[in-house]
């Protein structure tokens, strides 16, 4: 993700203002903008923090989305990272019950039980789970403080100020894209090849088309949830096919494995380049733990081990699950996980 994505259709006029205008990419301190005008065009993870960023120090923060979006906080229930708290066994089996609907408005009555996502101009009309969600404590208070307001799409610029769709005008000092990334792998084109974003990797990690699979992209992926802890399992998967431990199957089996995962995110998601590599924590986890064979057996903790087994079903999936058994076993794994909340918040 280092090349900086821009509109696909730029807004008319961004020629002709004669105000700074930048990627994300390029934005280095927020005193750059001291007592400016700012438009922060984009509601992703990026252009939110920088619409917090840059309102500490600018005169006024315009946030423009097309879509809006729904916000998270990092910090969740008794104060426990987000993550922590959803990103459960139990949670993923009670998900995986109901309706993406049902799932839909539960988490959508929480998040507007925190604040009333229509009050502040940000309730998308896409449903929470149709699009990667975005994690911010703080935008909320900048909105409500008046720091930071939510404005449509721009639909033109004039060489000092922006209209938006909505027919309102604001005139502004500078603009900064905060609209993604691109990835392309270009000394490599004779092994992949990218389109739009989109690349063809089993279990996003393995070309198919190799001969031998010499080959492993690590952290290719955009997970709900923490990117480390999958990066390590690759990393574990990948040393073992590098090896001869590991077999992949034949390219037509891994071919439609891919094939199906991308007609399950086009399903799901918001048609956008940034929905191409996106996957679910716990079920790509498994799913990697299987090929390494390091998987957790629930019904066999339960008979042996219950006070460990509540705690795997129950409590965070951290990577130490994925050392109670198998290649790569520790030792320090159980106790690891029986301590892991009380280490969390030390």
């Amino acid at each position: 993700h280092q090349e900086a994505k821009h509109p696909s259709s730029p807004p008319a006029g961004i020629e002709k203002f004669k105000g700074r205008y930048l990627h994300s990419r390029d934005y280095k301190d927020a005193r750059d903008f001291t007592d400016k005008r700012v438009i922060v065009i984009g509601i992703g993870n990026s252009g939110s923090d920088l619409a917090v960023e840059i309102s500490q120090t600018a005169k006024q923060v315009f946030l423009s989305t097309r879509r809006g979006a729904w916000i998270l906080n990092r910090v969740g229930d008794q104060g426990y990272p987000i993550d922590i708290i959803f990103t459960t066994r139990m949670k993923m089996f009670l998900k995986n019950l109901l309706s993406p609907s049902m799932v839909s408005d539960f988490a959508e009555k929480q998040l507007n039980t925190r604040f009333n996502h229509s009050h502040y101009g940000l309730k998308p009309k896409h449903r929470i789970l149709d699009q990667h969600p975005t994690i911010n404590d703080d935008l909320p208070n900048r909105i409500i403080s008046g720091r930071v307001l939510v404005k449509p799409n721009v639909q033109q610029f004039t060489e000092t100020s922006a209209i938006f769709s909505d027919g309102t005008r604001e005139d502004i000092d500078a603009v900064v894209f905060a609209t993604g990334y691109s990835f392309s792998f270009p000394f490599l084109e004779g092994c992949v090849k990218v389109v739009e974003n989109q690349i063809p990797l089993y279990k996003f990690m393995f070309p198919p088309n190799l001969e031998k699979p010499t080959l492993a992209f690590i952290g290719l992926i955009q997970p709900l949830g923490a990117i480390m802890p999958i990066s390590e399992l690759q990393c574990r998967w990948a040393t073992r096919v590098f090896k001869g431990l590991n077999k992949l199957p034949p390219r037509q089996d891994m071919e439609a494995d891919i094939e199906q995962k991308r007609e399950a995110m086009a399903k799901r998601y918001v048609k956008s380049q940034r929905h191409t590599i996106q996957v679910d924590y716990i079920p790509y986890m498994d799913e990697l733990a299987c090929q390494v064979g390091v998987k957790p057996n629930l019904l066999t903790l339960f008979l042996t081990d219950p006070k460990l087994a509540l705690e795997v079903a129950f409590g965070p999936c951290t990577p130490y699950q994925y050392r109670l058994r198998g290649p790569g076993e520790w030792a320090g794994a159980r106790e690891a996980i029986l301590t892991q909340r009380q280490r969390i918040i030390k």
